[in-house]
């Protein structure tokens, strides 16, 4: 399904190579073609370029796709007229990443060839002595092997005997005597001179007129690209019921170099002037310049006469007529083409006449907008008249934008443009919405204008050029239908009540809606200083309920963040500072929360979330004390978080090991307190894992049944700790459906917790040391101090099943300074426990539920057990 939406508007480049290929092929077919003709014209290449990410990847791959199998098609693209069986396709991808050089590309051709089934003798007696002398000692079925081109290429396993079957075709020709695996030279030597002598013995290959110069020469990369003439050669020698064009695909283009590196470019180009058989497909950031004259003594051949159908493309023409068929631009310019552009369209003396860094400026502010780039040459001439020089910061948003934008828009049409220039994407029924209108006609041809963007894979398919929007938003509008701020006012008012609306009643309802609204409604009521939160105070308590976390903060128009001045001001802050949380140190959430209280700006329902996120991420720093006051003013407060804080009350008392009080609590908790994780967090320290993840089980299910991913994930993450004291192997599992819970999630100490779990399931493997440490840095980066007992709990679990006395009475030690404020001092005891040492006297006794006793039995036992499983572990 996606591929096929990320398709929907391809067919115009389908079409396009559809068109070219049948020109191609009927140029091949002609009585006139000769395939060692190097001087005429070339009509053999197309190319698509557009912006980085525009999907010009899958549009090659789906080519290749098209023309090996019919029933890769897309459906909406038309079948060709001309069977697939005659054409050989195969895809290189030029990306620097892919470890790609000139040498795998001639190997690809070939071996894609090779599915012939048939040897190439003028070719492969080239390639054979570039290789030997190239590669002494190293066998070509190795290198494919190593390379990964035999796994690519299902006939790359015939590549080398084919080649062998060439030199045996020719020694026996030449009538030399003995084998002729290691006399290439000898061979090549022989035939050239046969070549030289037109002796009849060697008359197959005679006809190829270049190829005794090509074997002479030096068999370097300039000598194997000038080889691709040969190949060309062999494919046409081929029965005309066995012929095939090979369709060469070369995608990522824009990384063979730049302007002004073009050695691999030129290689590639005389591949492509070489085969005037064979088909080429580029796709690249960048146009193709094959046809500029400026280019002579980089490329061989350039100039409109030699790739006339490269020539006179028409910069920021959405389609070509007549010329330049072959570019097809994909989205807008690159940047690259924009300084092109901007370079050519004003020269002096043959000169650019705008600086690079001016250049360069201007192409940043265009977003690839062919029209902002006429425009600020326009600018440009105007200021140079002035007398003045022109400075980057003369080219912002340009008045003109909008009045050449709206000029063949009616008046409906015009409402709604200004109206979603507020939304950063929108549906038609949303800008109908926004608009105030009562139909969709006026949206609806809006969406077909050129500065409108589509993508299907949005939540709402539409967006408006980043350029236009930001002119109609921030420009000086001089048309007569221009909007006063109070139009603007009103606008922002019908947008958020449509967000709002999306949300509560829309096709949709789940959290990709609910972010999706957050983000531009948090948006519009702080640049539009709104005065009611409404909806925006509802979807932000759904936010906080799943713990989440995606990134909220909206896109600044010229506002300072730091400043606190609306309501609006202080929700987006708060809700940006617990995303950034996840990625942050906690004691710096602290501050940034503390800043939110103090200014006083929330309303009172909304009053409590930063002072319920204060409390827990004083909890994670070890602000114990103050995190409960935290919690107790929440609790009392009776709000929507007050069962939140209640259960954050109860996890403060199992903190200081009242285990009673934790208990009784978590039984009055229910699903909004998360009761079933509170009772796991106080079952396993009991040394009871097993009931303690039933309880977590129960909480995860009752998450699932909720929607609530983030909790199902946490749940989940606690589970595999608890039962991996006592099953690693049913650990492992849960382990693994933790991992997959937590994709797409940003939950750090959830996936810190997971991680725990792993060292606690590895209990006695020699890595769980390095792992440890490692963990540690990881929670001092994040803050998360109130973890690190629990992590060192773990290595003494590890230590205790391995008998490393002297290393778990250092563990114990760490724990004893860790937790020497009374939180977690139960920990200490745990390891006591494992140790089977006896707790000191004068150390906080916890409330154990069945008493010290029963639990350093049930934790001793799990140890022993744990240890059993493990050969040789005596004591060290």
């Amino acid at each position: 399904m996606a591929a096929e939406e990320a398709f929907t508007n391809r067919e115009a480049q389908w079409q396009a190579v559809i068109a070219a290929l049948t020109d191609h092929l009927q140029r091949v077919a002609a009585p006139s073609f000769d395939v060692e003709d190097l001087a005429s014209p070339r009509h053999n290449v197309l190319i698509a370029h557009g912006v980085g990410g525009i999907g010009k990847s899958t549009l090659s791959r789906k080519i290749e796709a098209s023309l090996t199998q019919p029933s890769s098609r897309p459906a909406q693209w038309p079948a060709p007229g001309w069977p697939l069986e005659h054409l050989l396709p195969v895809r290189i991808d030029l990306a620097r990443s892919s470890g790609i050089d000139f040498e795998r590309v001639m190997l690809s051709i070939r071996l894609a060839v090779a599915s012939l089934g048939r040897p190439m003798p003028a070719f492969d007696l080239a390639l054979r002595r570039h290789w030997d002398r190239n590669h002494p000692g190293e066998p070509l079925e190795e290198y494919l092997r190593r390379g990964g081109m035999f796994s690519r290429f299902s006939n790359a396993v015939n590549l080398p005997s084919q080649l062998q079957s060439s030199l045996a075709d020719v020694a026996q020709a030449l009538a030399l005597p003995g084998t002729i695996g290691g006399a290439v030279g000898q061979l090549t030597t022989t035939l050239v001179t046969a070549l030289r002598e037109r002796r009849q013995t060697v008359r197959a290959l005679a006809s190829c007129s270049r190829l005794a110069d090509i074997l002479e020469a030096e068999p370097d990369l300039e000598t194997l690209s000038f080889a691709s003439h040969l190949l060309a050669w062999d494919l046409a020698q081929l029965p005309a019921a066995q012929r095939v064009t090979p369709v060469v695909l070369f995608d990522s283009f824009e990384e063979v170099g730049d302007r002004t590196h073009r050695e691999f470019e030129r290689l590639l180009q005389r591949i492509v002037w070489l085969m005037p058989n064979a088909f080429f497909v580029l796709t690249g950031r960048d146009r193709l310049q094959w046809a500029e004259e400026g280019l002579q003594g980089q490329l061989d051949w350039t100039g409109p006469i030699a790739w006339p159908d490269l020539a006179g493309r028409i910069p920021g023409a959405r389609t070509q007529q007549g010329p330049a068929v072959r570019q097809i631009q994909v989205g807008d310019f690159s940047p690259e083409d924009c300084d092109d552009h901007l370079a050519r369209r004003l020269a002096s003396n043959g000169q650019p006449l705008i600086a690079p860094d001016l250049r360069r400026a201007i192409t940043e502010r265009s977003h690839g907008l062919p029209l902002y780039l006429d425009l600020a040459v326009m600018r440009f001439l105007e200021i140079r008249r002035s007398g003045r020089q022109p400075q980057p910061d003369n080219f912002g948003d340009f008045p003109a934008l909008i009045s050449r934008t709206l000029s063949d828009l009616t008046s409906d049409e015009r409402h709604v443009l200004r109206s979603v220039s507020l939304l950063d994407a929108f549906s038609v029924p949303l800008a109908t919405h926004v608009a105030g209108l009562t139909h969709d006609a006026a949206a609806l041809r809006l969406t077909e204008r050129p500065f409108i963007r589509e993508d299907l894979t949005g939540l709402w398919p539409f967006h408006l050029h980043q350029v236009v929007r930001s002119a109609i938003r921030n420009a000086v509008d001089q048309t007569d239908d221009r909007w006063s701020e109070q139009d603007w006012h009103r606008a922002a008012l019908r947008a958020l009540d449509a967000l709002g609306q999306e949300w509560a009643h829309g096709p949709r309802r789940d959290r990709a809606v609910l972010i999706g609204v957050l983000r531009q409604g948090l948006r519009l009521a702080r640049d539009g200083n709104l005065a009611e939160l409404g909806w925006l105070t509802e979807a932000a308590f759904s936010y906080v309920g799943d713990s989440v976390w995606e990134p909220l903060a909206p896109p600044a128009h010229g506002h300072d963040s730091a400043v606190l001045a609306t309501p609006a001001d202080a929700l987006v802050e708060t809700l940006s500072v617990l995303a950034r949380r996840q990625r942050e140190h906690r004691a710096r959430t602290v501050e940034q929360l503390t800043a939110v209280i103090d200014s006083g700006l929330l309303p009172t329902e909304l009053q409590e979330m930063p002072l319920y996120y204060r409390a827990k991420a004083l909890r994670d720093i070890g602000r114990t004390e103050d995190s409960r006051r935290g919690y107790q003013q929440v609790a009392e407060s009776g709000g929507r978080l007050a069962q939140a804080a209640r259960r954050g009350l109860a996890q403060a008392a199992r903190l200081t090991g009242d285990f009673p009080t934790a208990l009784a609590a978590a039984q009055t908790l229910g699903w909004e307190g998360r009761h079933q994780r509170v009772l796991g967090d106080l079952y396993w320290i009991q040394g009871e894992p097993q009931r303690a993840a039933d309880a977590y089980l129960a909480g995860r299910l009752e998450a699932e049944q909720h929607a609530k991913a983030g909790e199902a994930a946490h749940t989940q993450a606690m589970r595999a700790l608890a039962l991996a004291f006592v099953d690693p192997r049913q650990a492992d599992d849960e382990i693994d459906l933790a991992e997959q819970l937590l994709v797409g999630l940003d939950l750090r100490a959830t996936t810190i917790n997971a991680a725990i779990a792993a060292l606690i399931r590895d209990a006695g493997s020699p890595d769980v040391d390095d792992r440890a440490r490692h963990l540690r840095t990881e929670l001092d980066v994040a803050g998360l101090t109130s973890m690190t007992p629990t992590l060192e709990l773990a290595v003494a679990f590890h230590q205790a099943v391995c008998n490393d006395r002297d290393a778990l009475d250092a563990t114990i030690g760490r724990l004893r300074q860790q937790t020497s404020d009374g939180t977690f001092a139960y920990y200490t005891d745990i390891a006591y426990f494992m140790a089977n040492h006896t707790v000191p006297t004068g150390h906080t006794q916890p409330r154990w539920l069945d008493g010290e006793r029963a639990t350093r039995i049930r934790w001793q036992a799990i140890v022993t057990a744990r240890r059993d499983l493990l050969p040789n572990t005596r004591p060290r």
